[in-house]
């Protein structure tokens, strides 16, 4: 898996860069089809405000976005993992119920003429 993280108006320490690649790199256990993940940590809002969105692209053009503010990067990176999350196991439920609807399940039963 590809990750990335910038940083707007902010230098991207050791810690938080092996802290967000720590809790984006259990995404896949969520959704198989993500394969690059880039995180985006922004403190251009002002006094003791981050943001930090975390965009996740999958399999078949499927874009993930989750962002979150907040006074720290660690709690914000948190929080998007954490909406990341319930987007990918949402998916992964889309895509498994639809692989098994209508698989020889008629409820009118053969049609006579």
């Amino acid at each position: 898996m590809l990750f990335t993280i910038t940083g707007k108006h902010i230098t991207i320490t050791e810690a938080i860069r092996a802290y967000a690649e720590e809790k984006t790199s259990r995404l896949p256990r969520y959704y198989d089809g993500v394969n690059q993940v880039e995180v985006v940590v922004d403190s251009s809002h002002g006094a003791n405000k981050m943001s930090v969105e975390i965009i996740a692209r999958g399999e078949h053009g499927h874009v993930f976005v989750a962002t979150e503010t907040g006074e720290s990067a660690l709690p914000c990176i948190d929080g998007a993992v954490h909406k990341l999350e319930q987007q990918l196991r949402k998916r992964k439920a889309k895509e498994r119920d639809h692989k098994h609807t209508g698989e020889g399940t008629s409820s009118a039963g053969p049609t006579q003429l």
